[in-house]
């Protein structure tokens, strides 16, 4: 026989648990717990409370349109070549921040003057963006570097979608600010997984690449005049700097030959990369203390500056 007397309300108080994990301004505090589900999740102890994001998909866990995100489900609207939704078929034109109308950019999706994606769906796209953007910095703490990797990569494709179809220019540019900052993220996790797995060769590749994608970055902006004080470039060329020494000797030969190719093909800022790898590999070897002072210990690969520009993706 059911109990008439009213069932005792769940207490949703969290001030226990705020109590039993303190928040540490000075450092990111992320932690995984297991759910009464046996699903682990991710949670970032902010000064006001906690973060909770999921491991897999979108953070907050929900599949807008049944796709695993927003970025999946425009991406494949786009490849159809289909058009946004006809509910908006009753807006006229698009307008930029002040109101006045923009033209539209031609957009693989559409047609030329239709873009495949609506200003209010950028905006959407940015918003998801930081969500992983929270995500992958708490990843970085826990040294999940196959995660941070997934989701750096992700948030690229979010850039590189409002760039080729947004409406108006700053759909389309807003967020190339942070791609220097993405990419120099990702370069280092995966430099990390490869140190993991005992590959320094691999992991000094990865950094070049990295480098690489930052000179086309800057370029592709018109401002490849930046990349060599740029925070993110410096940061990638001191971790290269602080491996460089534990390449095999037998190494010296393979990096000769890629300078060369370097300067062949006027890529200049790899081939400075190149030789500052040499010139380190080349005071490892026997006998270079007699051939004059090598340079000194290279700073260690530490963690990944926060943007500086405003928060996100």
């Amino acid at each position: 026989m059911p109990s008439d007397s009213p069932a005792t309300p769940m207490n949703q108080d969290i001030s226990n648990v705020l109590r039993d994990w303190p928040y540490d301004p000075a450092r990111i505090n992320a932690r995984l717990v297991q759910g009464d589900d046996g699903v682990h999740r991710l949670q970032v102890r902010v000064d006001l409370g906690i973060l909770q994001m999921e491991l897999e998909g979108r953070p907050d866990g929900q599949r807008p349109h049944g796709s695993p995100s927003l970025l999946e489900y425009f991406e494949d609207r786009v490849e159809r070549g289909e058009r946004p939704e006809d509910e908006n078929e009753g807006e006229t034109s698009t307008t930029d921040e002040v109101g006045a109308p923009e033209d539209d950019a031609p957009g693989e999706g559409g047609g030329p003057g239709r873009p495949a994606l609506t200003s209010d769906e950028c905006r959407a796209l940015r918003e998801e963006a930081v969500q992983f953007y929270h995500r992958y910095v708490a990843l970085m703490a826990l040294e999940d570097h196959e995660r941070v990797v997934r989701d750096t990569t992700r948030n690229l494709r979010v850039l590189d979608l409002c760039r080729e179809h947004g409406p108006t220019e700053a759909d389309r540019t807003v967020l190339e600010q942070f791609r220097a900052y993405i990419l120099m993220v990702r370069t280092q996790a995966l430099a990390r997984l490869h140190l993991a797995d005992e590959q320094t060769k691999a992991a000094v590749l990865a950094i070049d690449d990295g480098l690489e994608a930052l000179r086309l970055a800057f370029t592709e902006a018109g401002e490849p005049h930046l990349l060599a004080d740029a925070p993110e470039a410096r940061m990638l060329r001191a971790m290269r700097d602080a491996l460089a020494p534990r390449l095999p000797v037998s190494q010296a030969g393979e990096l000769r030959s890629r300078l060369e190719q370097a300067v062949r093909t006027e890529n200049y800022e790899l081939a400075a990369i190149l030789r500052d790898e040499l010139r380190l590999l080349e005071s490892q070897e026997p006998g270079a203390k007699d051939r004059g002072a090598g340079p000194g210990p290279a700073p260690g690969p530490g963690p990944a500056p926060r943007p500086e520009r405003g928060e996100g993706p």
